[in-house]
């Protein structure tokens, strides 16, 4: 069985190594603190303080063993390597909904980059699904849960 492949932009690869190394270096010293100092309550079948000490690290190390494999199947996505007005993992693109007068932009990168409230929405949305592979001008229709909406694409920027 194939491994999964965490397709991203090069600045998304830095931005987990990062995290990688914050979770390793402090979060986890924190934890392991916390645990000590709530052995030292007593009894632990009755110990909240551990349990929530212990819940807490089990936590932390699925998200660093989740992180270490996003890393290690790391596929960095040259935008550059496409048309300049082609959308495209690691592209910024803007778009307006057909009978809205309002452009929306997004940047489309990997899963585990994807930060809708920052306008980063990740190549596997269903949005980003219908834009990829378009150019500026295109009118694509793109079937979401919500519904099928058609949108024109105005703009890509790389």
């Amino acid at each position: 069985m194939a491994d999964k492949v965490y397709p991203m932009t090069a600045a998304g690869k830095v931005k987990l190594q990062e995290e990688l190394e914050n979770l390793k270096t402090v979060k986890r010293p924190e934890v392991i603190n916390r645990i000590k100092v709530a052995r030292g309550f007593g009894d632990l079948s009755e110990n909240s303080e551990y349990e929530a000490a212990k819940d807490e690290q089990s936590t932390l190390e699925t998200r660093i063993v989740t992180v270490e494999n996003m890393l290690r199947y790391a596929q960095i996505i040259d935008a550059n390597a496409v048309a300049a007005d082609e959308v495209s993992l690691g592209k910024t693109v803007s778009f307006v909904e057909d009978g809205d007068d309002e452009e929306e932009t997004y940047e489309i990168v990997g899963a585990a980059e994807a930060d809708a409230f920052n306008g980063k929405i990740s190549n596997e949305s269903p949005i980003a699904e219908g834009l990829i592979g378009h150019k500026v001008g295109d009118v694509i229709s793109i079937q979401t849960p919500g519904g099928d909406m058609t949108v024109k694409i105005t703009k890509v920027q790389g």
